[in-house]
């Protein structure tokens, strides 16, 4: 019996806590002086919110969703002990509908849908910001097998065609919560802000 994509999820932060590293992502630490002063931000597939909890201490309140009710609640218990605004919302992304502009930054990180890059687009107001980085391909040994969930060079630039691109890269990093910095993986990633 396979295991459903929330029991997969949930599984993997099983051993999470509330001392459990993250950090946020490259894109989003390196440009946060791109990032407004205040507004609404969305956290898209939160995981145990890294980008949130860094959107939270930048003066964004902050949605998080995520699939995974294992890590929404270690993040939940995190924003209370520090009394940081963030609310966080379990939901299969699957069979979710975004609301339309209702975001000043969304922040997608290590997660690809391709289904959803239209509906992430009509979720930000005009003005609002994009942050997302993901793995690119090809795949290798060390990383993720499914090609599916790797962009190819170039892609992730057209896949946004009404974003004014602030920043654009592709190359090694190291990875955000890894104390082991050679542990590297290849990564896309964008910044665009909608006209």
């Amino acid at each position: 019996m396979s295991l459903s994509s929330a029991e997969k999820w949930d599984r993997k932060y099983a051993d999470a806590d509330l001392n459990t590293p993250v950090a946020p992502c490259y894109v989003l630490k390196q440009h946060s002086r791109l990032l407004p002063f205040k507004g609404l931000a969305l956290d898209l597939a939160s995981g145990l919110g890294g980008n949130a909890r860094f959107l939270s201490q930048c003066g964004l309140k902050v949605e998080a969703w995520d699939i995974s009710d294992q890590a929404l609640t270690i993040l939940n218990n995190w924003a209370s002990l520090n009394h940081l605004p963030i609310a966080p919302l379990l939901t299969d992304l699957d069979q979710m509908l975004f609301p339309y502009q209702r975001f000043d930054v969304i922040v997608v990180s290590r997660f690809l849908n391709r289904q959803l890059f239209q509906q992430i687009e009509q979720a930000l107001k005009p003005g609002g910001l994009l942050f997302y980085q993901t793995f690119l391909g090809p795949v290798y040994p060390q990383g993720i097998q499914n090609a599916d969930f790797y962009l190819q060079s170039g892609e992730l630039i057209k896949a946004f065609p009404s974003l004014r691109v602030q920043v654009y890269g592709e190359g090694w990093l190291a990875s955000e919560n890894s104390l082991d910095q050679e542990n590297k993986q290849r990564y896309s990633w964008l910044v665009g802000k909608k006209t």
